[in-house]
């Protein structure tokens, strides 16, 4: 293997000197560049940082001291090795040469042999920056870059991206659970694993592109000049080529699959942090929904962002709660085989903006929204389309049991206005922020620890607890019923004014869910109910 040997700039404004240094290192196998003198040197090393710079002491323009104290000022890609050239022999002067930054001196007039000599036990210094250099920025495992030198990189990215108006991508990767495969197969397996895992990463990246070991099980790349679509499209190909990695294991193969999150830098991304922070957001949401997929982040829902409250602020109102005490419980789920047409017809009349689709068994496979449904209005066939064609495949779900800190954690986290909550894999009730807002308001309810009325309005039956709340809430439905009945009757235009009845009614429903314990057990008498109140509220009489 050819040894690497240090770049070398020479600098003195003598050009006979110049040109015999030169000669000499050249002729020994050194690659030298000339400068005549620190101007000229120090545009040199801005431009291409050599490993070794030998200049002369006593120089127009700028000296060397000068030009040594500003060499060492600059953020270099290396260490750069100064040599001083001088006739000057006062110990002071050579004092203060070492202090600006001076690793070396020669007397002139020069020999050859000791000029090569000192350059060689530069050259020896050099070689041991390099290496130390070359470990604190690749991963030891894998040999990508690490956290701390890939974040150097996305700063000069991001730099020349604002400068050139050019697209700016990032993708996180997390290996799909890679406890289970370490407490299985032990530790040294799992490192074959991230090994093989990180070796395809690379081989799948442009040279342009920046793969690291972002910790642990986690990688992430940078992918300069491109979209989230086009990056998103290499997510893709990455993730299925991971999942076809066939992995020996004793007599057998095992497969391991990543969930992948993709972010593209916008106005709304500030700062690479900002970036990296988008792309794990989807990375979350692409491990919640399933795992073994890529999702991008201007694919999930759009909210603003919410800043998670300090946990010991919230610890006692979270602590032992259950998704299935605090979500809604569901009315009714789409089937994949119904069509466009009946599901716009179901959202016209419900008054729902999204909803859960299930399979012909009743497990859930995917989400369907009036977004999704207006991106499908293109012709008269997509009326006919079925459902699974058009809706997300990628839905956020937790199970009924699953801790409702969990939950809200999240929904504080990412911008996915709410989850689905199953059992045994069928959906049973959703949770959004809204849906956390009302639990906590009626939580401060029932407990009786009310601030100052004034706070809620003049309704004094907001502040009723218990049962009697639930009385009054009942008593208010009635008479919404009601309300939209006679309005219905006696108006001309009875779908206008069935809005306000309607929705208020809605309210009352969903409440009553949130407040009651026994949500469960009047899920369906009040879904009927519903289901009643809307049909009123678009037929005619």
């Amino acid at each position: 293997m050819k040894q690497h040997r240090p770049k070398i700039l020479v600098v003195d404004d003598d050009p006979a000197m110049r040109r015999l240094v030169s000669k000499w290192l050249e002729c020994d196998g050194y690659p030298v560049e000339q400068a005549m003198d620190g101007v000229e040197a120090l545009t040199a090393i801005e431009t291409t940082c050599p490993d070794m710079l030998i200049t002369d002491w006593n120089m127009p323009r700028m000296d060397g001291m000068e030009l040594c104290e500003r060499v060492r000022r600059l953020r270099l890609a290396n260490y750069v090795y100064i040599l001083f050239l001088t006739v000057r022999s006062d110990q002071n002067e050579l004092v203060k040469g070492l202090d600006v930054g001076a690793d070396e001196f020669l007397s002139k007039p020069i020999n050859r042999e000791e000029l090569l000599a000192r350059v060689r036990a530069g050259e020896r210094i050099v070689s041991l920056e390099r290496r130390l250099s070359q470990m604190a920025r690749t991963d030891e495992l894998t040999g990508l870059r690490t956290r701390r030198s890939f974040h150097d990189i996305f700063d000069k990215e991001w730099e020349r991206s604002s400068r050139r108006h050019l697209p700016l991508s990032c993708v996180m990767i997390d290996i799909d659970f890679f406890k289970r495969i370490n407490d299985n197969h032990g530790h040294q397996f799992g490192d074959q694993i991230i090994q093989l895992i990180g070796e395809h990463l690379e081989s799948s990246c442009r040279a342009s592109d920046t793969v690291a070991r972002y910790g642990g099980e986690e990688f992430c790349v940078l992918l300069p000049e491109t979209s989230e679509q086009e990056a998103a499209l290499w997510a893709e190909r990455t993730r299925a080529g991971l999942a076809a990695l066939r992995i020996p294991l004793d007599d057998d193969y095992l497969h391991v699959t990543c969930s992948l999150g993709v972010a593209q830098r916008s106005d709304e991304t500030p700062t690479p942090h900002d970036l990296i922070d988008r792309a794990d957001q989807a990375l979350v949401c692409a491990k919640q929904s399933g795992r073994d997929r890529a999702v991008q982040f201007n694919s999930m829902c759009e909210a603003g962002s919410s800043d998670l409250q300090d946990a010991a602020q919230t610890r006692d109102l979270l602590a032992r709660v259950t998704a299935g005490e605090v979500m809604t419980p569901l009315i009714a789920c789409l089937n994949e085989d119904q069509t466009v047409g009946c599901a716009a017809e179901f959202f016209l009349r419900s008054r729902i903006n999204s909803i859960p689709v299930i399979s012909r068994t009743g497990h859930l496979v995917g989400m369907l929204s009036e977004k999704d449904l207006l991106a499908a209005m293109l012709s008269i066939e997509c009326w006919r389309m079925p459902v699974r064609d058009v809706m997300k495949p990628n839905v956020i779900w937790y199970s009924e049991d699953a801790p409702i800190r969990k939950i809200y954690e999240f929904l504080c986290r990412v911008t996915i206005r709410r989850v689905v909550i199953v059992r045994d894999a069928h959906p049973v009730g959703t949770i959004s922020r809204g849906t956390l807002l009302r639990w906590f308001r009626n939580l401060v309810l029932h407990s009786g620890r009310v601030p100052d009325e004034r706070h809620f309005g003049n309704d004094h039956s907001s502040i009723s607890k218990g049962r009697p709340y639930l009385m009054d809430t009942a008593k208010e439905l009635q008479r919404q019923a009601v309300a939209l009945e006679n309005a219905i009757s006696n108006e001309a235009n009875h779908s206008t004014c069935a809005v306000g009845p309607a929705t208020r009614m809605q309210e009352l429903i969903e409440d009553l869910f949130a407040h009651s314990r026994e949500a469960h057990d009047m899920s369906d008498r009040a879904g009927m109910l519903q289901l009643w109140a809307l049909e009123k509220g678009t037929q005619r009489p």
